[in-house]
């Protein structure tokens, strides 16, 4: 495993990291026992780095992390998020009074006194233009209600405008094979401030797990179902926004480059990875084969610029024209 220093936190975190919201739900079938037991792979594969959110689950995939942290001796910081909580995402909604619940209740769910890290949880865009937000937060850190927070954003404008604030510490985006348009500004900016990237969603809702076709199926409660035109939250996070045919044919391009030994799913992470700019890739895992298959990615060796260019070309010809503009 390879570790990567996370912002200005002074922490050295796993660059193959932990995204729990398989564990909470919205994803088909969810076992706890099986999710344990995925988490503990997860750091015996050297993972000490955690992403969770209070809303996955309603709290479950917290109280399993929780768990995890009970159950073994290591160091391992958890990242969660707040604001989804919201009956509908208005600016107003992130009061004072709000922020400082849901914080409490991460604490309950963690059983924590104070949270590693957390994130406003993909607010709207004006949000980033209300300073007295971040205020909110920076008067929790003085509090010791959180050690430190960050953001988690939909479009590239709001990352950018976040690391406007001077102590956002971390920014999780969307960032993989199908959406390369941070990479085009925004991370220069964030190393210029040492501001820590969370790679989301990195294997495109598992499209680049190459394990698709035109005839899988998704279970009713799984979010590949029923937000697929983004009519539960942003479509963006479903598939990364991209078209499901689209994509398949694009996967079908890629996988002449990957190398006998790595799968997929190893490649598009390693993919990641060669962006210095990135900290770490979060994705999920829902079995510990699952989660070892995603670890054994920061071990591969680095792909080639020809690779590389190769994947760039195949974004730009049959992704990027309907995604890139978008977010």
């Amino acid at each position: 495993m390879q570790y990567r220093k996370l912002g200005r936190t002074g922490w050295n975190v796993s660059a193959i990291s932990f995204g729990a919201w398989a564990i909470g739900g919205s994803w088909g079938d969810v076992d706890d026992k099986q999710s344990l037991a995925a988490l503990h792979a997860a750091v015996d594969c050297g993972i000490n780095f955690i992403d969770t959110a209070d809303v996955y689950g309603n709290g479950r995939s917290e109280r399993l992390v929780a768990q995890l942290r009970a159950e073994r001796k290591e160091d391992i910081i958890v990242a969660t998020k707040a604001g989804r909580k919201l009956p509908a995402q208005t600016v107003a909604g992130y009061t004072r009074e709000n922020l400082t619940g849901w914080i409490e209740e991460s604490c309950r769910n963690l059983k924590v006194d104070a949270l590693d890290l957390v994130q406003l949880h993909c607010p709207s865009t004006d949000l980033y233009y209300r300073p007295e937000v971040f205020g909110y937060l920076d008067d929790l850190q003085a509090a010791g209600k959180i050690r430190n927070y960050g953001v988690s954003v939909e479009r590239v404008e709001e990352a950018l405008k976040a690391i406007e604030f001077p102590n956002v510490q971390t920014v999780q985006i969307i960032f993989n094979c199908f959406r390369q348009r941070p990479a085009e500004l925004f991370f220069q900016r964030a190393q210029a401030k040492e501001v820590g990237i969370l790679a989301r969603v990195p294997l495109a809702s598992g499209l680049l797990s190459g394990k698709f076709s035109r005839n899988s199926t998704f279970a009713a409660d799984d979010h590949r179902n029923f937000n697929r035109h983004g009519e539960a939250f942003d479509v963006g996070e479903t598939f990364s926004g991209v078209d499901y045919g689209t994509a398949l044919s694009a996967v079908d391009q890629i996988r002449p480059l990957v190398a006998p030994e790595a799968s997929m799913a190893q490649f598009a992470l390693r993919w990641i990875l060669m962006f210095d700019a990135v900290t770490c890739a979060i994705p999920g895992g829902k079995s510990p084969k699952q989660v070892t298959d995603n670890c054994a990615a920061a071990d591969l060796p680095a792909l080639t610029s020809d690779v590389m260019e190769r994947v760039s070309r195949i974004y730009s010809s049959e992704i990027g024209p309907s995604v890139h503009d978008r977010w």
